[in-house]
């Protein structure tokens, strides 16, 4: 199969990742919920996700407007998403800031969302393997809050549990919201997108 070349237009998006752990056990744990915003994306544009042993993890593709953009979702565990990473970037031959990581956030409630550019892992260890292993943190994040557990020490387990009910609604609300301004976000418009996503927030 020969490597194909996106264009990388108006620094547009052209791969959305989200992150998780593979399986059923850990479907519905506050972990997946960037694997989650994908596969909202997925059913809202009929494309379902195939896995794609070449990539470690499910692809697909949709066409927001008239731009076309890649859905990736690894199927490694978390700390390990950077080898599912690298090797679609380098088959697509995409500069890292047309990547989009969709992550869980700890540091932002439950139906609070927010758009980075560029900077550290701060401590999410998916983020921590995708930079070292595309040697670049220049990518755009798409944090998604999911609360944090008064004791840090339980931070492993709570990131690895279901959240209850009120939270996970609060969550999928914030999915949908998030919905509305990908469009913008794909089409290179990120200032756009973050007013309109952190006004709601504010």
């Amino acid at each position: 199969m020969v490597a194909m070349s996106i264009t990388n237009k108006k620094s547009a998006i052209m791969l959305m990742i989200g992150l998780g752990n593979p399986g059923p056990e850990y479907e519905k744990t506050r972990h997946n919920a960037g694997a989650w915003l994908i596969k909202n994306l997925s059913d809202q544009y009929h494309s379902p996700l195939i896995a794609h042993k070449k990539f470690f993890g499910y692809t697909t593709v949709i066409q927001i407007n008239s731009h076309k953009v890649h859905l990736f979702i690894p199927a490694t565990f978390m700390n390990c998403s950077g080898q599912a990473v690298r090797e679609i970037q380098k088959f697509y031959q995409l500069p890292p800031e047309s990547l989009l990581i969709a992550h869980d956030e700890l540091d932002f409630d439950p139906g609070v969302a927010r758009i980075k550019v560029g900077g550290g892992h701060g401590g999410h260890n998916g983020l921590r393997d995708i930079i070292q292993k595309i040697n670049s943190p220049d990518f755009i994040r798409l944090r998604i809050g999911i609360g944090r557990p008064n004791d840090q020490r339980l931070v492993s387990n709570y990131v690895l549990n279901r959240p209850s009910v009120s939270d996970y609604t609060q969550i999928q609300n914030n999915l949908y919201e998030i919905l509305r301004i990908i469009p913008d976000l794909i089409a290179g418009e990120h200032a756009k997108a973050m007013q309109v996503l952190h006004q709601k927030d504010a």
